[in-house]
């Protein structure tokens, strides 16, 4: 019988069909795999809509989820900022239009950016929320310190510069209202998130009136000259340091200083969490030391062993050196590349469909195929349709695992060809198989929520093996 397999995006539509076809007409998988792509359906302004909704949507979120997000952006229609220092204050020949213009210029480069980021890297910011907690202070830092250099240079240069600034706060609240968002999901143990909140911002406004207490970072520090300024409550505490501070010299010492300070105490806050759930660092940790010692770590051993800034989809045995990489919920024709090549113009795959009968016949009690490409030392993981967050767990420990196998016995003892390495990969499931329940029953007693989908920081496709053509 002749292959032929739907994928579908996440909210569950048709992206491709894969269809297998035997050169000889009896099904005996000696042939070919065709790929067929449907017409884009949908106006121009559909598809850009997709942009502002969540991954998966409508399936993705509750039914009352349109309606408030229908409403609350007319609650953010504020208006054009009026900062236009740097832009036009203190510059003899710089109209009230042209500083306009440019804090126009600046604002809507910040909102664009706020756009592409959340859409582009949107999945990404809840399994790694730590990283993107931390990212978001480098990124707000980073922007006052190109604010401050802003004055020193040429208009041209200045709005460059500027224009860079709003970027990277941009980047900045969107990173730390969705790592904020995470954490505090992460914490609120008995249903409180509201409460938690609540308390956030009173501690937030408790600093604030604090010396060296800001939203913003260091208080009073203005484009224009870099200097502290008195303001509210925390800017007038802090003009206690001002008359100390005056020559360029020790006002980019204290601004160094305190911005350095900034970033150590945020970064020792990040290394305090010990999350539940296991994303790609932290799977790797606890899934090679329990093949390795027979061992389950838990989330406060990981916390001080894992790193808040890692390569996305590297593999790590325990604490090692990055040896190989792994790529998380593929299109099924991204795995067959590295089965087989594709033809350059119809993009038919040769000899793909046997490969494929049998790679398909390896994973048939499992909601996922796995494939890792040893020459590239790259792995492969395409998801079945309804593939759980355990099954998604599982297909990470079981590449790791066959990674590791092909790095422990170097690059002579390793077979590039497809009969060796999938006698491996069969192989390596049987035994991940047998010790599996065992593994995911002690993972829960360590304190470890494996319910918890956190190893797919990209909207995926899901593949459903075997569908009928009339479906």
């Amino acid at each position: 019988m002749d292959m032929y397999i739907e994928e579908r995006n996440e909210a569950g539509n048709l992206t491709a069909t894969y269809v297998g076809s035997s050169n000889d007409g009896k099904g005996s998988g000696s042939g070919r795999l065709d790929v067929i792509y449907p017409e884009k359906s949908g106006s121009l302004w559909t598809r850009l809509l997709t942009v502002f909704l969540p991954a998966g949507y409508p399936h993705s979120v509750t039914e009352d989820y349109m309606w408030y997000a229908k409403w609350t952006p007319s609650q953010q229609n504020k208006g054009v900022t009026n900062v236009v220092l740097g832009v036009g204050v203190g510059d003899a020949s710089a109209s009230p239009t042209t500083a306009l213009l440019l804090s126009i210029l600046q604002e809507s480069t910040g909102r664009i950016a706020t756009i592409i980021f959340a859409d582009r890297l949107g999945t990404s910011l809840e399994p790694e929320c730590k990283m993107y907690r931390l990212a978001a202070d480098v990124f707000n830092d980073a922007a006052m310190l190109l604010d401050c250099l802003s004055p020193t240079l040429p208009r041209g240069p200045r709005v460059l510069l500027l224009s860079s600034s709003s970027t990277l706060r941009a980047l900045c609240g969107v990173a730390a209202g969705s790592s904020k968002a995470s954490l505090s999901a992460h914490f609120a143990k008995w249903g409180n998130l509201g409460e938690l909140n609540a308390v956030s911002q009173q501690q937030s406004l408790t600093v604030s009136i604090t010396p060296m207490g800001s939203d913003d970072g260091i208080e009073g520090l203005e484009p224009r000259d870099c200097h502290f300024s008195p303001g509210h409550a925390g800017r007038k505490a802090g003009s206690v340091v001002v008359s100390y501070v005056s020559s360029p010299i020790a006002t980019w010492t204290c601004l160094i200083l305190l911005l350095s300070i900034h970033l150590a105490t945020n970064r020792a806050a990040v290394r305090a969490v010990s999350m539940h759930s296991l994303n790609r660092q932290r799977a790797n940790l606890v899934i090679s030391t329990y093949l390795d010692q027979d061992r389950i770590m838990n989330p406060k051993e990981v916390s001080i062993q894992e790193r808040i800034f890692e390569w996305d989809g590297v593999l790590r045995w325990r604490s090692s050196s990055p040896f190989a990489a792994a790529r998380f919920g593929l299109t099924l024709r991204d795995l067959l590349v590295s089965l087989a090549p594709a033809h350059e113009r119809t993009g038919s795959i040769s000899d793909a469909e046997a490969r494929l009968t049998r790679l398909v016949h390896v994973y048939q009690q499992e909601d996922f195929l796995v494939w890792y490409d040893s020459p590239q030392r790259l792995g492969h993981i395409t998801l079945k349709e309804g593939a759980s967050a355990e099954s998604q767990l599982k297909a990470w420990a079981l590449v790791l695992w066959i990674a590791h196998r092909h790095h422990a016995a170097g690059p002579d003892a390793t077979s590039a060809a497809f009969e060796p390495s999938l006698e491996l990969h069969s192989r390596t499931l049987q035994e991940l198989s047998s010790q599996w329940l065992e593994c995911t029953s002690r993972l829960g007693n360590a304190g470890w929520d494996i319910g918890i989908a956190s190893l797919e920081t990209a909207s995926g496709s899901r593949i459903r093996l075997n569908a009928s053509i009339d479906a």
